[in-house]
């Protein structure tokens, strides 16, 4: 089970994967709580579309109705200023004084219903502002108007323009679904256009009577006026609800509308010639106007009875919407009680036992198993046991039972893994101090064999056979190093670097092939020396192993700050990243070598030793090819003190000049340590064979090229 992953319902996939595809069962219960509360706000939602609808409808009415009676207000004015402007070239005098206050209330109603659809971006609106363009000669034509510049027939047909424009505008005309509504918007607009035709035939009217004649044209014209009207009108009675009938009904029988029903005959009956009788204007005048203003009365009360209506439709609707958003949030919270109530009795205990069995995995088995691996332990205290969660079912305690078994068998199978490794780990441990005690008798057998040999020859094999045997004794030391225990070999006196080197080189098979290049002089603890070289020796070791054997390796060493960095390059293939990642890591000693192949067993071997000194060994890729094993020497191990020289040696010292281009120095062996320590330069074993061995007489010192250690680490 990963750890992120507590209760194993693979929380790391997509939320929409795990409700499509779920492996939980909370995540099942929750599936089939999602499926019945989208089915149930599917429903629902429709519903609430519908009420939202039938609340927009009736808010889009309203706003309608007022912009339709804003809009009749403006058509009041301009219809009574178009009639009375129409009566100033006439000749009657007395209008002139009514223009100048009709006109501010038409700029008024103007400024109105500019403002009122300025910031609406609705098609009856838009239609309104297209209209209200028309109308924006207003200014000029009243000038040409004072100035007498107008024609009469030319003034009258631009206000009739105008007036025409907005009612085909004709706002909420058709909109809303109630059947009420939408009779009342068409009895408005069908009002208005009567009114309009009504508006128009007092204005001709007035001219007709005032001047006693029809002028060419103007007859047919007052028909065609008054079928407009009796048209409106009887369209208003189709669509008018009962009151607004009546109403209209009282209208057409007031007494102004007798009188100017009066007048009107004696228009139609005076289609040729001078007006039948004479017809005071200003009377005439008086009487429509009452008309008009008794029409745009009732304009006004159908308008309020749309507004009645779409506050109450859109009451309705709040109401219904209210209705079911409450049973939409009743539904949901009974499915999410539901879902709760199910994640309570079924999911929390197995979520419980799930963190249970992630304790048993990370924290509880690996305690007790590695209380077996605790120094003077024979028995652990066995973890403690996995207990079913509060208010569990049946089926959930069985499974918390099986945990438990499982876990008991898993400490015991520990408990007999570790008594077998460590079993083997002693058997190791022994095995390699039995095979180190051995070869460093075998030392010193041939340490005393060189010390009376005067053949040069035979003593060359000498050489050879006692580094075999030191080869010999680093096998063994590094089976210690596995089984976890220390090298009996630690020397007290410090030793140069180079000296420490040149004693690690002297553990590998190839030799001569190692270059020890800008070495700088520093001196290493006694106490390190030992496991150091051991260290080097697994590193170089490693490289001549993964290098073509014509070219070198090459050690080198620089101070870097407190600290000193050693690098053995060597000139091979390379590793790929993940190699390099792999091998860093077992340097750093974060893997177990029994899992390992045994070609790595010197990784394990170098990480070790490394934890050991606190020495940091790390892979890097070199610039050129191949590989350098960088390590950083703590400046707990480095000592900067003239070199010791050596006392109580049993062996008269020697000047052996030093391989690869070491300096010559003086070489004495210690009984302690079987190395060779010096005063002066260091040398080791390998030393005195490149020394006695003729074959070998002609080793160079190869040119150093720079390397990355060089620069400091």
């Amino acid at each position: 089970m990963p750890n992120g992953d507590v209760s194993g319902t693979g929380r790391d996939r997509p939320l929409v994967r795990r409700l499509l595809a779920p492996r939980a069962i909370g995540h099942r219960l929750v599936r089939i709580r999602l499926a019945s509360v989208t089915l149930v706000l599917v429903l629902l939602g429709m519903a609430i579309a519908g009420q939202l609808s039938d609340y927009s409808d009736a808010c889009d009415t309203k706003q309608a109705v007022s912009l339709a009676l804003t809009v009749q207000d403006l058509t009041q004015q301009l219809q009574r200023e178009r009639d009375l402007t129409n009566g100033v070239p006439g000749g009657e005098s007395q209008f002139k004084a009514e223009i100048g206050p009709q006109r501010v209330n038409t700029d008024k109603a103007l400024a109105t219903l500019t403002l009122a659809v300025a910031a609406d971006d609705t098609p009856d609106a838009r239609e309104v502002r297209s209209a209200l363009d028309r109308l924006n000669a207003v200014i000029s034509t009243r000038q040409n108007i004072d100035d007498g510049r107008a024609d009469r027939t030319a003034a009258f047909q631009w206000y009739t323009a105008g007036i025409a424009a907005l009612n085909e505008a004709a706002p909420g005309v058709g909109q809303g679904r109630d059947a009420e509504l939408r009779n009342g918007l068409r009895a408005l607009g069908e009002l208005g256009a009567a009114k309009e035709a009504t508006a128009q035939e007092r204005g001709l009217l007035n001219r007709v009577f005032a001047t006693g004649h029809f002028r060419a044209g103007e007859y047919i014209r007052f028909t065609e006026i008054r079928a407009d009207k009796q048209a409106g009108l009887a369209a208003f009675q189709d669509d008018a609800n009962v009151v607004r009938r009546a109403q209209l009904d009282q209208t057409l029988k007031s007494e102004s509308a007798v009188q100017a029903a009066a007048a009107e005959t004696v228009a139609i009956s005076s289609a040729v010639g001078p007006i039948a009788r004479w017809i005071d204007p200003v009377g005439w005048w008086a009487q429509m106007t009452s008309v008009v203003d008794q029409m745009w009365d009732l304009q006004r009360a159908v308008g309020q009875d749309l507004t009645y209506r779409a506050s109450e439709l859109r009451a309705e609707a709040t109401s219904g919407l209210v209705v079911f958003l409450l049973l939409a949030l009743l539904a949901v919270g009974l499915e999410i009680t539901l879902v709760v109530g199910c994640l309570r009795s079924v999911v929390r205990p197995l979520a419980a036992l799930a963190v249970q069995a992630h304790d048993v995995a990370a924290r509880r088995l690996p305690t007790s198993v590695a209380g077996w691996h605790a120094p003077g332990t024979n028995q652990p205290v066995p973890p403690e046991p996995v207990r079913p969660p509060a208010r569990a079912g049946s089926e959930i305690a069985s499974v918390a039972q099986a945990l438990d078994r499982v876990q008991s068998t898993a400490f015991e199978l520990a408990g007999q893994q570790a008594l077998v490794r460590r079993n083997t780990t002693e058997s190791l441990a022994d095995l390699g101090r039995r095979n180190q005690d051995l070869a460093c008798r075998q030392l010193g057998f041939i340490s005393a064999l060189e010390r009376d040999e005067p053949d040069p020859a035979v003593l060359a094999n000498l050489f050879e056979l006692d580094h075999l045997a030191t080869r010999m004794r680093r096998n063994a030391e590094s089976l210690l190093v596995l089984a976890g225990e220390s090298s009996p070999r630690r020397g007290a006196e410090p030793l140069a670097i180079t000296d420490v080197v040149r004693a690690g080189i002297s553990g590998v098979e190839d030799y001569q092939r190692v270059s020890l290049r800008d070495v700088d002089d520093v001196y290493v603890t006694g106490a390190a020396v030992g496991e150091l070289a051991h260290l080097l020796a697994e590193l170089i070791d490693n490289a001549l192993s993964f290098s073509p054997p014509d070219l070198p390796v090459e050690v080198y060493g620089r101070r870097a700050g407190v600290r000193y960095a050693l690098t053995v390059a060597d000139h091979g293939a390379g590793m790929s990243h993940e190699q390099l990642a792999t091998a860093n890591t077992r340097l750093r000693g974060e893997e177990d070598f029994p899992v390992a192949p045994t070609r790595f067993l010197g990784h394990y071997v170098a990480g070790r030793l490394a934890q050991r000194l606190g020495v940091q060994v790390e892979l890097t890729q070199a610039p050129d090819s191949g590989i350098n094993a960088q390590l950083l020497l703590p400046d707990t191990m480095l000592i900067d003190l003239l070199a010791p020289r050596a006392e109580n040696s049993d062996e008269p010292a020697r000047e052996i000049p030093a391989g690869n281009g070491s300096a010559t120095g003086t070489a004495t062996k210690s009984h302690s340590t079987d190395e060779w320590v010096t005063a002066g330069p260091a040398i080791t074993q390998i030393t005195r064979m490149v020394k006695r061995n003729p074959k070998r007489q002609g080793d160079q010192t190869r040119p150093a090229p720079v390397r990355p250690a060089e620069k400091g680490t």
